[in-house]
């Protein structure tokens, strides 16, 4: 949402109050983990459980968990994280709906730019995580792939999280966009689709360990 009444030149300062910001408050960071998923899913639903799930494995490997901070599935993961040895994160965005910042976080940032906001979801990871979600969860997800396939950052794990969610996405990537020769097939080794957080974090700890013996 653009602020109507700030002049230009006033906008750029405040973005540039968000990326110092939330650098300076995730500095420490190493090796973190962003999981993106929907906020409309709630308490009682098997995604939800899954999200709790997924958070707290890798929260108990000292992995910090990074999430948009809101409702759903995003307080799914920080609830499953929070109060371990990997700490617990939102980056919170503000919105006329649906967002509202979770309880269960160790730090909390709050962001006004959805583009300043994904900066910070790539900047500290080394890892992805896709859960079941609307459109916000495709922009995080698309956006990580570009990246990757463009090599403006280095190559991590994109695993999404449920096969009969996003089969279908991944049918469409193969007999269209593949077809039509907008993608190379190498573009589809980009990410993995598990069925099981189990899955999803045995990847992840696999690249993240990895990463670590090459030090």
């Amino acid at each position: 949402m653009l602020d109507a009444k700030m002049p230009e030149a006033w906008r750029v300062l405040r973005i540039q109050s968000e990326l110092v910001d939330g650098i300076e408050r995730l500095i420490a960071l190493k090796g973190a983990v962003t999981v993106f998923g929907g906020a409309r899913f709630t308490e009682d639903s098997l995604e939800y459980q899954q999200g709790v799930k997924l958070g707290g494995l890798l929260a108990a490997e000292g992995i910090p968990v990074i999430t948009g901070g809101g409702p759903g599935l995003m307080e799914a993961c920080n609830r499953g994280a929070f109060g371990q040895s990997g700490p617990s994160i939102g980056l919170n965005i503000e919105l006329p709906f649906e967002q509202a910042a979770n309880p269960y976080q160790d730090i909390s940032l709050n962001f006004r730019y959805f583009f300043v906001r994904k900066f910070m979801f790539v900047k500290h990871a080394a890892g992805f995580v896709g859960l079941a979600g609307g459109y916000g969860t495709l922009d995080e997800l698309f956006e990580a792939l570009t990246l990757v396939q463009t090599q403006k950052v280095r190559r991590f794990p994109i695993v999404l999280v449920g096969e009969r969610y996003w089969g279908g996405l991944y049918n469409w990537l193969v007999d269209t966009v593949l077809e039509k020769g907008c993608i190379d097939s190498g573009d589809l080794d980009l990410f993995h689709i598990v069925d099981t957080v189990e899955e999803a974090v045995h990847l992840i700890l696999k690249y993240v360990r990895g990463r670590e013996s090459q030090k």
